[in-house]
């Protein structure tokens, strides 16, 4: 058995998400705390507590990456273990840390970095995203050579591709889709053109900030984001980092290559399960469980026969 952990990324927080690991383990509520002494604010209010500011990126980033963070302090110490790991956008840096790429303290602070340069890179409302379902990637990449300031942000799974850009060049982008074949074309209901080319400058500034920040040798393979690739080495994660700003986020690209080298267990780790949906239509044979919080973590084991 070869097993993968999966990390959630933007839109899948919720409030009170990992607060049964934090009540459970001390080891967990630490990392809540540590995060409020590094951003100074106040992480468990933030997370645990009914609140608008979670939805917003700069503060969701460092929020979801804390959560991933406090729930693997705790599932380290049970006897389920990582083969290779991978996240969806800023998930990527809950594997990064798993992987042992990096430190939580600069995960952490990372994230919130990251939220920050996201949110202030294109001005509210002149940006957006909307999921093109059920039309194959190729005539979605051919529909969009012909339009400006429109990309592919995620390939999620087959029939679920996301487009990023301006307003009025996502809206042409699905006037032409829909007339490939899309069965629809749906808004997304974000602050701004995620992986897209007009993030570059975020891109460019996080790569500033990175050069300051300690990057290891994983421990185990993590999979990126802008590649689709096992990255083994420490050498090309900045810039990994970095691309995956304003680059498409392979994730279908990523489980078929993880297929590829024998991974058949796939594990999602933090709220929901959209994750673990993708990969179910990705491959139907797979074993994919979702852990959210503590009780869900000691089924898995259990189900595991660990």
């Amino acid at each position: 058995m070869k097993t993968a952990f999966l990390f959630p990324g933007q839109g899948a927080q919720k409030c009170g998400m990992g607060e049964s690991f934090a009540k459970y383990d001390e080891a967990a509520k630490k990392v809540y705390e540590n995060a409020s002494r590094l951003l100074d604010l106040d992480m468990e209010e933030l997370v645990f507590t009914e609140n608008k500011k979670l939805d917003m990126t700069e503060y969701t980033q460092s929020a979801m990456v804390t959560t991933g963070i406090a729930m693997l302090k705790v599932i380290e110490k049970t006897a389920l273990k990582a083969d290779v790991c991978a996240g969806l956008s800023l998930g990527e840096y809950e594997a990064l840390y798993l992987a042992g790429a990096i430190s939580e303290e600069d995960a952490i602070v990372l994230a919130r970095h990251r939220g920050k340069l996201m949110q202030e890179a294109v001005p509210l409302g002149v940006g957006t995203m909307a999921a093109v379902l059920n039309l194959d990637a190729a005539v979605i990449e051919d529909c969009l050579k012909d339009i400006e300031n429109v990309w592919i942000a995620n390939y999620n799974c087959p029939g679920q591709i996301v487009i990023s850009g301006t307003v009025e060049a996502v809206e042409k982008a699905g006037e032409k889709l829909k007339e490939a074949g899309a069965k629809r074309v749906l808004p997304l209901n974000v602050s701004g053109p995620f992986h897209s080319g007009l993030l570059k400058p975020a891109g460019d500034k996080l790569y500033e900030y990175l050069k300051n920040v300690e990057i290891k040798k994983p421990t185990i393979p993590y999979v990126a984001n802008y590649t689709a690739e096992f990255v083994y080495d420490d050498k090309d994660i900045k810039e990994l980092l970095r691309k995956q700003v304003f680059g498409s986020v392979r994730f279908e690209q990523s489980i078929r290559n993880m297929l590829k080298e024998g991974v058949d267990t796939f594990i999602e780790i933090g709220p929901g399960k959209v994750l673990s949906g993708f990969v179910k239509k990705i491959d139907k044979e797979a074993k994919v469980y979702s852990i959210e919080t503590v009780e869900d973590m000691n089924n898995v084991i259990k189900e595991l026969g660990l």
